[in-house]
């Protein structure tokens, strides 16, 4: 069983990460060759045995994998009973079976309302931003999920929550939970539960005092549901990496806020991208920092079990991401 769970490592021991990719020679070897040594990795089978496989493929390159990401299905998310259960008892499984593996944690989202943007628009160097505009988009089509509240999006997820945790706690598997992306206070019928981010947060960890209770802490997105980005995003970041409910980071800067903004390179945000890895440094965070949504360009290729155009992307953000990590241990 994993003992690792809630163990900080001390300060200063936070490392570059990657997500969203397999343990194949091909993509290890592009980890490695850009100084990445740990990973939360893509898998679709969650058995020990096969974790357990990959944990060692991964180790006889030189990378740990700490963590996996994980769905939750529709029934969940929805609250679709008695099936909702039913698909409850397979996350606790997979739970267990992490812990079995000896992975660190499990990354998921809870999205009743799925990733919203409105298309695309250009970059520097013939690149193009994920971006998000409230006028250009459609607000008024329900999605499948139809009207929820707020008060009802946390009844679901605290159903969810007080189910999943006594097995995480068994297990000592830390569940990190990515912010709904992007947060507003309603799109298409659907209350954001982490709007406004730094109330929506607080409530969503009050949910369980647990130690295994806690954020895939996304960058990007919590400055996405911000009026000012710029001067707001450092003291939430504090405040729940003193907490260490921060379990694993996507590192990632936009340009704009709330309603309006485009996900940018890591060097050109309204973010001041060194001054939260100081404060990640400063609360004594010791895990992963990973690239996240990346620019794109045609030119770019991927490696196998990577979605997107991202390989140039995330070369850079590597890079970047040691650098900074390099700048604040040495201040």
């Amino acid at each position: 069983m994993n003992t690792a769970g809630t163990e900080s490592n001390g300060k200063g021991k936070m490392h570059v990460g990657v997500q969203g990719i397999g343990t194949s020679t091909k993509e290890l070897e592009f980890l490695v060759r850009h100084g990445v040594t740990h990973m939360d990795a893509s898998v679709k089978n969650t058995e020990p045995d096969t974790l357990i496989q990959h944990k060692k493929e991964a180790a006889e390159a030189g990378v740990s994998l700490e963590m996996i990401h994980i769905g939750l299905s529709r029934n969940i998310t929805l609250a679709n009973d008695p099936q909702r259960d039913q698909d409850i008892d397979k996350v606790c499984q997979t739970i267990e079976n992490a812990g079995k593996a000896g992975l660190r944690g499990l990354n998921y989202n809870f999205c009743i309302l799925n990733h919203q943007r409105t298309g695309r628009t250009p970059g520097r160097g013939g690149s193009t931003y994920s971006s998000f505009d409230i006028s250009k988009f459609d607000n008024e089509t329900l999605s499948d999920a139809g009207e929820v509240s707020r008060e009802e999006a946390f009844d679901r997820i605290a159903y969810f929550i007080e189910r999943v945790i006594p097995v995480a706690e068994e297990s000592k598997v830390q569940l990190a939970c990515h912010l709904n992306d992007p947060p507003a206070p309603i799109l298409k019928g659907v209350e954001r539960w982490n709007y406004p981010v730094f109330e929506g947060l607080k409530r969503f960890i009050e949910i369980s005092d647990s130690p295994y209770h806690g954020f895939n802490f996304c960058c990007g997105t919590a400055s996405e549901g911000l009026e000012d980005p710029g001067t707001e995003l450092y003291e939430i970041i504090h405040y729940f990496g003193q907490k260490k409910r921060i379990f694993n980071v996507h590192f990632r800067n936009i340009r704009g806020g709330l309603h309006n903004f485009q996900e940018v390179w890591p060097d050109e945000g309204d973010v001041d991208m060194h001054k939260v890895m100081q404060t990640l440094h400063d609360v004594e965070y010791p895990y992963m920092v990973m690239p996240d949504h990346a620019p794109s360009h045609p030119d770019d290729t991927s490696p196998p079990g990577v979605a997107g155009r991202v390989r140039q992307a995330w070369a850079f953000q590597f890079g970047y991401i040691i650098a900074l990590i390099q700048a604040v241990k040495s201040e």
